[in-house]
């Protein structure tokens, strides 16, 4: 298999999940909204293991971009969003990349350089492969390390986010999931 844009849309979108949430996601109201993650890439690895196409997914990340700052403004958005999904029995995870910096450090010890875009958090997965999003507004599949990572199975670090130890934690727990994937080490 040639993983094509078109491909990866067509085995995204085999989870019921994904096709729902795309559908939804324009009544947030949102600026540079963005479907991303596990829930895209995971896909194309449950095809490759002959598993459902949901099988795994943790949860659905949602990016956007608000130059709102305020704790406020996201918790708005994530509570409109709550009830735009509830019914779908998924967890759908909101967050606004312009406010990343201001809690990152407090979680994961380290800082975080401001985002002046949601593209920009999508940049910043630790795996470079699964650095994809879906733009909402239009249809677009947004992959700066391309596709082909993801179609062989390949997991090496993302030379823009160079975090070795959790770079090592998310990859062994996709190895854990899907045992045919190859860990690239970081040089």
């Amino acid at each position: 298999m040639t993983l094509t844009v078109k491909t990866l849309l067509e085995l995204a979108m085999a989870n019921p999940v994904n096709a729902e949430i795309i559908a939804r996601l324009p009544d947030l109201g949102v600026d540079q909204c963005m479907l991303t993650a596990g829930c895209l890439f995971q896909a194309v690895w449950n095809h490759q293991s002959n598993l459902p196409a949901a099988q795994g997914v943790k949860d659905y990340d949602v990016f956007y971009f608000d130059t709102d700052l305020s704790w406020e403004a996201e918790d708005t958005v994530i509570r409109a969003a709550d009830r735009l999904f509830q019914d779908l029995g998924v967890n759908v995870e909101v967050k606004n990349q312009a406010r990343v910096h201001l809690w990152y450090a407090e979680r994961f010890g380290r800082p975080y350089a401001q985002l002046h875009s949601a593209k920009q958090g999508v940049d910043r997965y630790l795996v470079a492969g699964t650095c994809i999003g879906l733009e909402i507004a239009t249809g677009e599949v947004y992959a700066p390390f391309g596709l082909d990572d993801v179609e062989q199975g390949v997991l090496r670090i993302n030379p823009n986010h160079r975090e070795p130890a959790l770079f090592d934690q998310k990859a062994r727990s996709y190895q854990a999931r899907w045992p045919w994937l190859r860990i690239v080490q970081p040089d």
